[in-house]
């Protein structure tokens, strides 16, 4: 499915990591998932109930999801601007609109089973055009975006762990940094669904995804070639069902958390609580003594619904690599990988922190949620991309 992947190998290397005798196929390795997993879960239940425990279910799925499918927002990207490939982008665009069209009915009622709903909404910013733009340059240095990262942990890539590391710390420095970022000028958030309604909004946002999509896959003129990635495999599968699964969880985590799924902000949180342990006073800063980040610094990682979720995605793509015989640990130890991953993983934390979320939480979500923050963020997201993808050589990457 080259057209829905994130940074997937050649198909030499994932036949020679599918066979190698390292894979984890022993039943001992898949124990010790169950029983973390389980131990995960019993804790989630304890600190927020039901509801927490489903949605760290839900995790799960979604891990499992995007590890089967190897779906990811950064190989499109990447395939769309340097490959010049106009189908890069039509697997995003169907789930934008598929999720569209999923939230416009629960948004729209604004409550279920008691749970209050509100869309992903942020001010129409510079900080989100400059957040997005950092973001692009560093998911193309990394090779994943904020879930990429964390599914290709899940199976195995050591190199995201330095990823993520890094991605905290620059999540946290942008958290400090953000009353000069909203000193800039913005307007309010933007959504369309709270301004026309919310079935004239989906329908006209489906309207429009669904003419880009066709346009996108039209015969191409001479200045547009369409070109196959290298890295693209024999025979492609269809991209549908990983699509549906991913729309429908996203529902589920809206019904559940209250709002759509999100990925980044937990970043900043652990790195938070990582200064503190260092010693860092959060009363010196103005962006942890707002009321929804005080409390969570306060409270336990499993407390918080994004934290949770993260740490599922995981464990839920490690599952499935388990299940599938495919678990391999690897690492690459190429000191132009390593600094790489370092730089990726700093820009795409500050990135995301002033930008307000990743392709999931500012992307996805935004844009399903009809907030015009969304499209800003998609449009700035594509200089950034190009600018990371023509950096790659210089570390060594593909």
């Amino acid at each position: 499915m080259s057209s829905i992947r994130s940074s997937k190998p050649s198909a030499a290397m994932r036949a020679s990591e599918l066979a190698s005798p390292r894979g984890m196929r022993h039943p001992a390795a898949t124990l010790a998932w169950l029983l973390l997993a389980a131990a995960i879960g019993v804790a989630a239940y304890a600190a927020q109930g039901g509801r927490h425990l489903a949605l760290y279910a839900v995790s799960l799925l979604l891990g499992a999801a995007l590890l089967s499918s190897e779906f990811g927002f950064t190989g499109s990207l990447r395939r769309f601007i340097v490959d010049r490939d106009p189908l890069a982008l039509r697997a995003p665009l169907a789930l934008l609109g598929l999720t569209t069209l999923a939230f416009a009915p629960v948004l729209a009622a604004g409550e279920v089973f008691g749970q209050a709903l509100g869309p992903a909404a942020a001010p129409v910013a510079v900080q989100v055009a400059a957040g997005a733009l950092l973001f692009g340059i560093g998911m193309q240095l990394a090779s994943g975006c904020g879930s990429g990262t964390l599914f290709s942990l899940g199976g195995g890539n050591g190199r995201m762990l330095v990823v993520i590391v890094f991605f905290c710390v620059g999540s946290f420095a942008a958290s400090l940094h953000m009353d000069w970022w909203e000193s800039l000028p913005a307007a309010d958030p933007v959504v369309l669904g709270e301004r026309l309604g919310w079935p004239l909004a989906a329908l006209l946002q489906s309207v429009a995804i669904a003419a880009l999509w066709w346009w996108l896959g039209r015969p191409r003129h001479a200045g547009w070639p369409r070109l196959a990635a290298p890295w693209a495999p024999a025979r492609a599968h269809s991209p549908w069902p990983a699509l549906l699964a991913l729309a429908i969880l996203n529902l589920a985590t809206l019904v559940l958390a209250g709002h759509p799924w999100t990925i980044t902000w937990a970043y900043a949180l652990w790195g938070a609580k990582a200064a503190v342990i260092l010693g860092w006073d959060p009363a010196t800063s103005a962006f942890w003594q707002a009321p929804f980040q005080s409390a969570a610094l306060a409270r336990g990682v499993l407390d918080d619904v994004t934290s949770l979720m993260d740490i599922g995605l995981v464990l839920g793509a490690a599952g499935a690599a388990l299940a599938a015989g495919r678990w391999t640990l690897r690492f690459d130890r190429r000191p132009g990988a390593l600094i790489a991953a370092i730089l990726g993983g700093l820009l795409m934390g500050y990135g995301a922190r002033i930008g307000f979320g990743c392709t999931i939480g500012a992307l996805l979500s935004g844009v399903a949620s009809t907030s015009v923050h969304g499209w800003l963020w998609f449009a700035a997201v594509l200089p950034g991309t190009w600018l990371g993808a023509r950096l790659r050589p210089h570390f060594g990457l593909q």
